[in-house]
């Protein structure tokens, strides 16, 4: 019962509340928010232990940071930037990236084909944990998120042509894992 009472708490009282610093408040927008925000973390993260920090440090940041949402746009998105930036500051704080040249570049996305279409999308999301956490991070902002490669750079304090270079190798690392991924499969069921 408690649970249904909770869901009529509209937005503009539980931000109220929260920034009035009501537990009972604070309590319902993590519960509110957190799965779906987990989801997002764990995207960027390579572990379950990680994407966990990164919950935490994006709920500190938003508890800091209510009182500067101004009400334009949606308040889930806002909470959704919030934790993105919070992920990529993660992944900026531990140096994960590596500069490539115009040559290595032209040669990772020459061999690229996109195979992607024949998995589900759990699937997909499986394989992209498994990059290394600068290929995820910049695969992650480019391709779901929809930042440029110039704005990854700003972000992430890269430059842009590493941008790129980073989302093509993400691309071939991918392609390789999706290929094993089916040929598993297909062996699998050949086996049956």
């Amino acid at each position: 019962m408690s649970n249904q009472r909770n869901h009529t708490i509209t937005e503009s009282d539980l931000i109220q509340g929260c920034l009035n610093g009501e537990r009972r408040m604070q309590e319902e927008l993590y519960r509110r928010f957190a799965p779906k925000m987990y989801a997002v973390c764990l995207r960027y993260a390579g572990k379950a232990e990680e994407a966990e920090d990164i919950l935490q440090e994006g709920f500190i940041k938003i508890f800091k940071k209510l009182a500067s949402f101004r009400g334009e746009g949606s308040f889930e998105g806002w909470i959704r930037r919030v934790f993105v930036n919070t992920a990529i500051e993660h992944f900026r704080r531990k140096n994960y990236l590596q500069p490539v040249t115009e040559k290595e570049e032209s040669t990772i996305e020459g061999k690229y084909l996109s195979v992607l279409d024949n998995l589900a999308e759990k699937d997909i999301m499986n394989l992209i944990q498994e990059l290394s956490p600068g290929y995820r991070t910049v695969f992650n902002m480019y391709v779901v998120e929809g930042y440029t490669h110039k704005e990854i750079g700003d972000m992430l304090g890269i430059s842009e042509g590493t941008s790129k270079s980073q989302l093509s190798r993400a691309k071939v690392i991918l392609q390789d894992m999706v290929k094993k991924y089916i040929d598993q499969k297909n062996d699998s069921k050949s086996n049956l």
